[in-house]
């Protein structure tokens, strides 16, 4: 049996920083419920698809946008999450410190992308805020984190350590994971112990060209998800971790939905749903750390499938 974990990540942007007052309604909207003129595609169209499955996934909620608009659109997404059903997590993305209306931290100007640019005091106030936040705004208490766009290192893990958050999926091998401070030399595609801090990386597969890729919706063909899946249980690895967005059934203008990556995302719901007697679709709740002391390779997807993909996605781009 291989766990599997379906991680959504929860975030809204404004689409720049300017006059982000006035973007905001319109922004929230796009955002979470990603209306089209073939009905909404985001946060609420997720979650009927999940629940239609009796799948069970991560929301990992980024809550500090609300430190600038107030607590009820955060509110309104944690209500969203718990009427589904499904496990929420914490999210921090840092470029929203310097847009709170009640400083978070001392001497900040200016936006630091990455949650890896703070010091470890802040990184501990800032998980610390996050995640009253998000309790705050009717979720329960977390106890699983992931940095916004995976920049964290081995800092955040001390940070979660302090704040007693037991469990961190902010390790991405294809992106920042070697240079995190955490097992700079070989990559971690397993779950392993650092700080007190049991770490589940993104899954991260060879598809025969010079980098690594992350198992992603938007990043992966179906085909390409559904043999790494069979590929990981042959293989007797401890968990498959799978990354999507709230909004990541839209085109990237948030006019329509994206076709392909909507099929994608149903064809692998009934998939784990038909296949429930190997895949263990699951969350963090309850969950016993199993970290792997000896780490294997990063999964193979075969040359044709790339192939294949880099077809699907040139489609997409041209037609999204």
């Amino acid at each position: 049996m291989l766990d599997v974990f379906l991680t959504v990540d929860v975030e809204v942007w404004c689409d720049g920083w300017e006059d982000i007052d006035a973007k905001f309604p319109d922004a929230f909207k796009r955002y979470i419920y990603g209306p089209t003129s073939r009905g909404d595609f985001g946060l609420p169209y997720q979650l009927r698809q999940l629940q239609d499955h009796g799948l069970t996934a991560v929301f990992f909620v980024e809550p500090l946008f609300s430190t600038r608009f107030g607590l009820d659109p955060l509110a309104e997404i944690i209500n969203l999450i718990r009427q589904g059903g499904q496990e929420i997590q914490l999210h921090l993305h840092t470029e929203w410190v310097d847009e709170s209306r009640e400083p978070l931290l001392d001497n900040i100007a200016g936006k630091r992308q990455f949650l890896r640019y703070f010091s470890l005091r802040e990184q501990t106030i800032l998980i610390q805020a996050g995640a009253e936040l998000i309790e705050s705004a009717g979720g329960e208490s977390i106890n699983a984190f992931r940095a916004g766009s995976f920049g964290f290192n081995r800092e955040t893990l001390q940070a979660l350590s302090v704040n007693c958050i037991p469990f961190d999926s902010s390790y991405n091998a294809s992106l920042f994971g070697l240079d995190s401070g955490i097992s700079p030399e070989i990559p971690l595609v397993e779950p392993a112990e650092y700080e007190g801090i049991c770490e589940y990386p993104m899954t991260v597969f060879n598809g025969g060209t010079r980098s690594l890729r992350h198992a992603q919706l938007t990043a992966c063909s179906y085909r390409e998800m559904e043999g790494l899946l069979w590929q990981a249980l042959e293989t007797d690895r401890k968990a498959f971790v799978i990354l999507l967005h709230n909004f990541e059934l839209l085109n990237s203008g948030m006019t329509r939905p994206d076709d392909i990556v909507v099929a994608r995302f149903r064809k692998l719901c009934s998939f784990l749903d038909r296949h429930r007697d190997c895949f263990r679709v699951r969350g963090f709740h309850g969950l016993s750390p199993t970290p792997v002391p000896l780490q294997p390779s990063p999964l193979t997807s075969p040359m044709w499938k790339t192939g294949l993909r880099m077809l699907e996605q040139g489609f997409r781009r041209r037609f999204g």
